[in-house]
C-alpha cells in the first residue's frame, strides 16, 4: 500500500510507523488540559479537607473532620431516639396484651424480625422452620413447643437460652444415654424403638412395640409422658406425632435412645436489651405456632 504524502500544513509526527502509517504529534485541547490541572489541583484540596491517606493504626483525618462513620451513628442514634417511645411502651405493656394492641404489635413483630434475622436465623433459618428435618434446631412455625410456646414461655427461653453454662436461669433437661451408658440392653433398645415407632403411627414390629410399652413405661414416662405427649415442665419433646427434633426414622431413634442429645441455645440477655428481646418474642410468638 503506497505511503500517503504529507501535505505542508501537516503537523509534526511522533516518529512512529505502523506499516507505513505515520502518528500526529497534536496537542492535546487546552480545555482538556485544564480540566486536568483542575483535577489535580482538586486531589489536593480533598486530600487535605477530608480523609484521605493511610497511615499505620488510622488514616488522615482532614482539617473539616468528616467521618462517614460518625454519620451513620448520629443516623442509628436519631432512629434509636424516634422508636424509643415505642420500646417503652413495648417494656410497660403486660406480654400478653401486646396482641391486643395492633399499633404496638406492629412495631414489635417488624422490630423482631429485624432482630431475629440478625441473632436467630443462623440456627433456626430465615423463615425460622429450623433449617431442616432432623437438624436439631427447632422448628418455630408448627406448634410443638419443647418448653412451652406462650409469649412468657419464648420470651423466657430468649433470655436465658437452653443448657449453656452461662445463666443459673437457663432452661435445663439431660436425656440419659441409655445405649452407651448400657442403662437397657439391646434387645431392651429394639423394644422401646419399636414402641415409639408405634405411638408416632409409623411402621413397626408389633411384637417388640408391645414389650417396649414396658420399657418405656420404667424409662421414659416420667419424662415424655405415658402415652409420649412430652412435658414442657422439662422440655421433654412429644413422640406421638410427626414432629421431630433429631429425625423420626428408626435409625434416627435409635441413635437418640443409645445417646442421647444435649443441644444448647445461648442466652440473649447480654445481647439485647429487654425490649429487644420482647420484640423477638412477639414475632416468634406470632409466626404460627405460638400458644
Amino acid at each position: 500500500m503506497a505511503t500517503p504524502k504529507k501535505k505542508s500544513n501537516d503537523p509534526k509526527t511522533t516518529g512512529h510507523s505502523w506499516d507505513g502509517i505515520e502518528e500526529f504529534d497534536n496537542p492535546l485541547p487546552r480545555w482538556w488540559l485544564w480540566v486536568f490541572y483542575l483535577c489535580i489541583l482538586w486531589s489536593v484540596v480533598y486530600w487535605v479537607l477530608y480523609p484521605a491517606w493511610p497511615m499505620v493504626s488510622g488514616a488522615t483525618s482532614g482539617v473539616l473532620g468528616y467521618s462517614s462513620r460518625a454519620d451513620v451513628e448520629v443516623e442509628i442514634a436519631d432512629a434509636d431516639a424516634a422508636n424509643q417511645v415505642w420500646y417503652d411502651r413495648l417494656m410497660s405493656t403486660d406480654l400478653d396484651a401486646i396482641s391486643a394492641d395492633p399499633e404496638l404489635e406492629r412495631f414489635a413483630v417488624n422490630a423482631g424480625a429485624a432482630v431475629f434475622r440478625a441473632q436467630c436465623s443462623q440456627c433456626h433459618g430465615a423463615g425460622a422452620d429450623g433449617l431442616r428435618a432432623g437438624s436439631g434446631f427447632p422448628n418455630l412455625l408448627d406448634d410443638e413447643w419443647m418448653w412451652g410456646g406462650t409469649m412468657d414461655d419464648i420470651v423466657t427461653t430468649v433470655t436465658y437460652g437452653i443448657r449453656n453454662e452461662d445463666f443459673p436461669d437457663a432452661r435445663y433437661s439431660e436425656m440419659p444415654s441409655f445405649g452407651r451408658d448400657e442403662l437397657l440392653t439391646p434387645e431392651e433398645i429394639d423394644q422401646v424403638v419399636n414402641h415409639v415407632l408405634a405411638i408416632s403411627g409409623q411402621a413397626h414390629d408389633a411384637a417388640l412395640a408391645a414389650a417396649g410399652a414396658e420399657v418405656f413405661d420404667l424409662n421414659c414416662a416420667s419424662c415424655h409422658g405415658a402415652d409420649g405427649s412430652g412435658d414442657t415442665f422439662v422440655g421433654a419433646p412429644a413422640l406421638n406425632n410427626a414432629i421431630w427434633l433429631y429425625g423420626g426414622s428408626e435409625a434416627d431413634i435409635r441413635a437418640t435412645v443409645n445417646n442421647a442429645h444435649f443441644g444448647i441455645m445461648p442466652g440473649f440477655t447480654n445481647r439485647l436489651n429487654p425490649a429487644q428481646i420482647r420484640a423477638v418474642g412477639a414475632y416468634v410468638h406470632q409466626l404460627g405456632g405460638g400458644q
